[in-house]
């Protein structure tokens, strides 16, 4: 399985297009529209759905224009349904001042919990690991060695913790007792900058020690 990373809007917001061979997997259509659609026309392969890893405003800015374009499942964590509609829970509100758009999706959601799932071709492993958000997920592709964190754990650091409904404490567990219990080959791609792997970070994050 391919990756390849687009780093779009203000805030350079990793979305992720997963590529099998035979379709097209985005990970959080973050801003940016018509490069992630530009992206996809390159690829040539029909699109199987759209993952969200959380609701915050810069993970969903492209949300409505993609799955219209593509009309695919959109696949998200319970506790954030409501984020997608409400200005507010996903703080576009807040950042009106910055140039962007109040977010109010009226798309209605595939629900998801912990543990296996499919879409189209795709398998994988549902992680819920809050912290950063209460509905944050992580996508683990087990025989890819490939895990989506979004904003659960970076390279060289983790997510913030003061934002809504946010917990460091929670944060630790979710990278300690999930993403640290992986391969520590398993490539970590973020929802900000660059890739990395669940052993470096074991070894080297600044912020797991605290």
């Amino acid at each position: 399985m391919d990756v390849k990373t687009l780093s779009l809007g203000m805030l350079g917001t990793n979305c992720h297009l997963l590529i099998n061979g035979e379709e097209v997997l985005i990970v959080d259509p973050s801003d940016e529209a018509e490069v992630i659609v530009e992206a996809i026309d390159e690829i040539g392969l029909p699109v199987a759905g759209i993952l969200l890893t959380h609701a915050h405003y810069d993970h969903i800015g492209a949300l409505d224009e993609v799955h219209g374009k593509y009309g695919v499942d959109v696949v998200m964590s319970g506790e954030e349904r409501e984020w997608i509609r409400d200005p507010q829970l996903n703080m576009s509100a807040k950042r009106a001042s910055l140039g962007f758009s109040p977010i109010a999706s009226d798309i209605k959601p595939v629900l998801v919990e912990e543990g296996p799932y499919s879409i189209g071709s795709f398998s994988f492993e549902i992680f819920h690991t809050p912290g950063h958000s209460p509905g944050s997920l992580s996508f683990y592709f087990e025989g890819e060695g490939k895990i989506f964190s979004g904003d659960v754990l970076f390279k060289g650091g983790v997510g913030r913790t003061d934002l809504r409904e946010g917990s460091f404490e929670v944060l630790m567990r979710s990278i300690k007792d999930k993403l640290f219990l992986l391969d520590g080959r398993t490539t970590v791609y973020p929802g900000h900058g660059a890739e990395t792997s669940i052993e470096k970070e074991k070894a080297t994050n600044p912020y797991i020690f605290q």
